[in-house]
């Protein structure tokens, strides 16, 4: 299927309610309040009447109704607090699925080695900030680029899920095109389209405006896109290096619930934070109101307009409460208009702190994660098979997530070694490698000492299960050089007769 002709609504009309959820997720992950203020129409800067439309009916009713949607009072500064637990909440599923690296193996030594190296810091540093905007935005793309200008090997490259149009047959990735804006000028917008199939890709540069795609202009006409012209043929398609499928994996996040009966968007993913808006919105507000208490809660002193000193024409007047000595006020009589008045609030600690306690946890828990994980429960030191068991409901996420990474990250680091092979050479011989993801708690060394040193004491496990066990980490090679140097040591280091022939 070639590139669009051009004159065709963009982003596609299909697209948009998944676009629109993504730019909701988008909103609350990214933790500014003024983005958050103009999505849900609090910001009283230009627009229409928030309040008016409060009581509107349909979607935009439905927004302004929530408290971000309420407008700030004429005259008064904004004192809504924001709370970026969506940050938190997606930065801490990274790091369960990337807190350490995933080991890929392969079976060629050569195609290992060469493996070792395009696996290095950058990959996983990509793989965490590829993990962190897919539980944003209910998935993510990740494909191998190079360029022999910026690096002598390939690497791979995240691609946003609200920057893609993807094809799916049977529930897998068939072809995508990505598309970014390269050029604005005088209402004028320019579009680099890259469609992803089977062993091709092709590039496409297109002038329109922002509702429409426009007609299709030679890739020379930008500077973003001009590196592709002479690389393409006359279908403006160039080889990618890996023919035995796409070049690119989608991950989604979650099971889609929102668009399972909607045949073109089924197969997108689900955001960590679909279905918590309401929940975050409420937990902002009690921040607020708990932040409205403190300042209310300032001591103030009422004092008559007589007790003021004037500071000259046009500068008011104050009271200095710190005067010691007053001047005499001539009046008839003494009355409650000559009385200071002390205003102190009650700051309503406890109440605020149990009900967004209770918030947060009811966020976590509707995200699939549990408190312990996000430091909720105290900071007591835990063996490793307590903290599994505290953790149960985000181990068991990870896991659900892994289901989808696993393969995904196999054909990845497929493609990654074919397109390397293509471009720079080195006689490796592509393959799937298998993928192991490390185990994200990690046992105490007193804890698995003792295990051992017990299950040693009892006869109940050999010298190398014991090694493995207490040193995970380690390949074939090194436990059997630790084995035959413990029984060095010991000195059970004795031959075997029946391999001598000598009978003791």
């Amino acid at each position: 299927m070639p590139l669009p002709t051009g004159d065709t609504p963009w982003p596609p009309p299909h697209l948009g309610p998944a676009l629109d959820a993504m730019h909701t997720w988008d909103s609350w992950w990214s933790g500014d309040p003024d983005r958050l203020e103009q999505l849900y129409g609090g910001s009283t800067g230009g627009g229409p009447d928030p309040k008016r439309l409060q009581y509107a009916g349909g979607v935009v009713g439905r927004l302004a109704r929530w408290w971000w949607g309420t407008p700030t009072a004429p005259g008064e500064r904004r004192t809504k607090l924001h709370v970026p637990i969506a940050g938190d909440l997606c930065g801490g599923s990274a790091d369960l699925l990337f807190s350490e690296p995933p080991k890929f193996t392969v079976d060629d030594d050569t195609t290992q080695k060469r493996l070792d190296v395009l696996a290095d810091d950058g990959m996983l540093a990509t793989l965490q900030t590829a993990a962190e905007i897919g539980s944003a935005l209910g998935g993510i793309y990740l494909r191998p680029v190079y360029d022999k200008e910026v690096a002598d090997r390939a690497w791979p490259h995240a691609e946003h899920a609200d920057r893609a149009i993807p094809e799916f047959t049977w529930g897998r990735l068939s072809a995508v095109t990505f598309w970014r804006v390269v050029r604005e000028e005088d209402g004028q917008v320019w579009r680099h389209l890259q469609r992803h199939e089977r062993g091709v890709v092709l590039h496409g540069l297109y002038q329109g405006t922002k509702d429409n795609l426009g007609r299709p202009v030679p890739l020379e006409d930008s500077s973003a896109t001009e590196q592709f012209a002479p690389l393409v043929n006359d279908l403006g398609a160039m080889a990618t290096g890996y023919d035995k499928g796409l070049d690119v994996v989608y991950i989604p996040n979650q099971i889609s619930r929102r668009w399972r009966c909607s045949p073109k968007l089924q197969e997108f993913g689900r955001s960590d934070l679909d279905g918590v808006e309401p929940l975050m919105d409420s937990l902002d507000e009690t921040y607020s109101s708990w932040m409205r208490d403190i300042r209310l809660g300032k001591g103030r002193i009422v004092v008559p307009k007589t007790y003021l000193q004037s500071n000259g024409p046009g500068r008011g007047a104050s009271w200095n409460p710190d005067q010691e000595a007053f001047a005499g006020v001539n009046v008839l009589r003494s009355g409650e208009g000559f009385s200071l008045t002390v205003a102190q609030f009650a700051i309503r600690v406890q109440e605020h702190r149990d009900t967004a306690e209770d918030l947060v946890n009811q966020i976590l828990r509707s995200a699939g994660y549990s408190g312990q994980t996000f430091g909720i429960g105290g900071d007591v030191a835990v063996t490793a098979t307590e903290v599994t068991a505290r953790e149960r409901r985000s181990m068991t996420t990870r896991g659900k997530k892994i289901l989808r990474w696993r393969p995904a990250l196999a054909q990845l680091v497929e493609a990654l070694l074919a397109v390397d092979q293509y471009a720079f050479g080195g006689g490796i011989t592509p393959q799937r490698p298998t993928v192991e993801f490390e185990d994200s708690v990690q046992e105490d060394p007193l804890s698995l000492a003792n295990t051992t040193d017990v299950l040693r004491r009892a006869q109940a496990a050999s010298t190398d299960t014991l090694v493995r066990m207490a040193h995970p980490e380690w390949d074939d090679d090194q436990v059997a050089a630790e084995v035959a140097l413990i029984r060095q040591e010991s000195g059970t280091a004795v031959p075997d007769p029946f391999q001598t022939g000598e009978m003791p």
